[in-house]
């Protein structure tokens, strides 16, 4: 994370709790993340989704829970409607995976950023 990520101003302030947030398909890398979990695109890629599932279920518990879908953690080649295109990201496959078996998370809100069609 880093200055130019609204999760680095909501950790610095204490907007959301790190130990207990999670990130994944994380492409691109900074030295600081502050407490947040994170599971890159690679791990994600060596990993089952069970696997994946079960580290984010860990992390955020039955805690309420906010979910922002980030277009940018697909690959391009999935979403040419993207800013941000950075090759080896998750396929949609495996997106929509992961969001399937996190149903039983205590969602409060979600959204979908990033998307750029034009």
């Amino acid at each position: 994370m880093n200055h130019s990520s609204m999760f680095y101003y909501a950790v610095r302030e204490d907007l959301i709790d790190p130990e207990t947030s999670i990130q994944v398909g994380i492409r691109t890398f900074n030295d600081d993340f502050m407490g947040v979990k994170i599971l890159d695109a690679e791990l994600v890629h060596e990993h089952s989704i069970n696997d994946v599932v079960e580290e984010i279920s860990k992390r955020v518990g039955n805690r309420p829970s906010y979910l922002t879908f980030d277009i940018d953690c697909l690959d391009p080649a999935f979403t040419p409607g993207t800013g941000t295109p950075i090759c080896g990201g998750l396929t949609t496959a495996q997106s929509i995976s992961i969001l399937r078996r996190l149903g039983s998370v205590n969602y409060v809100g979600m959204d979908i950023v990033e998307v750029s069609p034009a």
